[in-house]
């Protein structure tokens, strides 16, 4: 039997994609390329704006039309919003909830058995524990691995639906997550990056006291390895909780900091419990302990009341920041969000201008990161070939992509690079 899995979105559908896939083959699945002929198709959804929405339904159709006679089954966060919108989709055969994903399995050979459509989505008001779907043993990458931390949103972000695709904020078991991050060590990963839907609030729901203490012993398992934070929101984190994270020898110095507008009053439309200035705080204190320190986020374009100046305040906290990639957003009206119904909505032509002006100041902050980081040496986990074959490429611990001469010996291994000059989507270096 053979299974064929497409995933949209985020890093934490990605991890579950490949928990999903171990449960197939430990029950004698053969995974194949989405591309392929296979009995079974899984599409892990997205909702985090309109587009993922029809993506999804794309992917949908596409799966069906390789093999019409195919089993499709349908999970993720956009069947979690809009369970009723998926089901009534001809070409599906099970839809399933974000907090039964790890039913999966159980839910494709209940409707092969019964030839009869599978729909399991709870409210989400239900999703109030962390369903664990086991301890991880590969990943799809041989260097960089993740692991899901948490699940959950209860910060309800004025534009978001992920709280509703989500539910409840539940950290997962720290014993289990030491054992998954050992057992990836031991692997031979070079790089854990911790992940979850909103990783700063892990541990809020428990006696665990944040996720500093989690840090400490992932710090303190023995390897050569690093670790990564795949982002922290300052709706949860202050600058002197992130002074205490830069005592960790193997935490990455890089951080992807969402600060959404650089204008209060949007930030205040958006619920999202920070002002410019606290933000700032938390960047001064970063870029004190390390001037390269890599800072990426998301800035949102075209928010309902946003004004000119407020678009403006969002240019100039790019310049203030020095962001090494800022993801530029057009602001998606989201049904059931707060945002959706608020007045002063951008027309569409402003919000493209508005994306595209900060699409290219995104542009202009990276060349200046690369342009201060000229002459520095820092140390490069190399991953794979470059498309060109002619040099390999990794990324700095600050998260720039280098290119360098080498070898296939180099690959999965740490070097110190001096870095020379900015070059295709990242930097040129030469080994030290």
């Amino acid at each position: 039997m053979k299974v064929a899995f497409h995933t949209l979105g985020c890093k934490v559908n990605q991890y579950e994609t490949e928990a999903l896939k171990e449960q197939f083959k430990t029950d004698g699945y053969e995974i194949v390329s989405e591309d392929d002929f296979a009995d079974v198709y899984v599409i892990n959804t997205c909702t985090v704006t309109n587009m993922s929405d029809r993506k999804s339904r794309q992917y949908i159709r596409k799966m069906k039309r390789v093999n019409p006679s195919a089993v499709v089954a349908v999970t993720g966060c956009y069947v979690q919003v809009s369970p009723e919108e998926v089901a009534a989709i001809e070409d599906v055969d099970v839809v399933a909830g974000t907090n039964e994903k790890h039913k999966l399995l159980r839910y494709i050979e209940e409707y092969r058995t019964a030839e009869k459509k599978q729909y399991h989505v709870k409210d989400y008001e239900e999703l109030t524990e962390y369903i664990s779907n086991g301890i991880v043993t590969s990943m799809e990458s041989r260097t960089r691995a993740y692991i899901k931390i948490q699940e959950g949103c209860n910060r309800f972000c004025s534009y978001c639906v992920i709280p509703y695709a989500r539910g409840k904020v539940r950290s997962r078991n720290p014993e289990e997550i030491i054992e998954e991050a050992r057992g990836l060590i031991e692997q031979d990963f070079k790089e854990i990056i911790l992940t979850g839907i909103n990783t700063a609030l892990y541990g809020e729901d428990t006696e665990m006291g944040g996720i500093e203490p989690l840090i400490a012993r992932l710090n303190a398992l023995d390897g050569d390895f690093r670790i990564r934070l795949s982002s922290l929101e300052p709706t949860v984190i202050n600058a002197e909780y992130v002074k205490r994270l830069l005592q960790y020898d193997k935490l990455c110095p890089h951080l992807h900091l969402s600060v959404q507008s650089g204008a209060d009053h949007v930030l205040s439309l958006m619920n999202r419990r920070y002002s410019r200035d606290e933000y700032l705080e938390i960047v001064k204190v970063l870029k004190d302990f390390d001037p390269l320190y890599g800072i990426t986020t998301d800035i949102i374009a075209g928010f309902p009341e946003e004004t000119e100046e407020d678009f403006r305040d969002s240019l100039r906290i790019i310049d203030q920041v020095g962001f090494c990639k800022v993801h530029a957003f057009k602001y998606s009206q989201r049904r059931g969000t707060v945002a959706a119904e608020m007045k002063g909505q951008i027309p569409g032509p402003e919000k493209n201008r508005r994306s595209q002006m900060l699409i290219e100041k995104a542009e202009e902050s990276a060349q200046l990161f690369y342009k201060r980081c000229e002459g520095a040496t820092r140390r490069v986990l190399f991953e794979e070939y470059a498309d060109d074959c002619e040099m390999i490429t990794g990324y700095t611990d600050n998260y720039i992509k280098v290119y360098v001469a080498g070898n296939e010996e180099m690959l999965n291994n740490f070097y110190d690079v001096k870095l020379i000059e900015e070059y295709k989507d990242g930097m040129k270096g030469e080994l030290r």
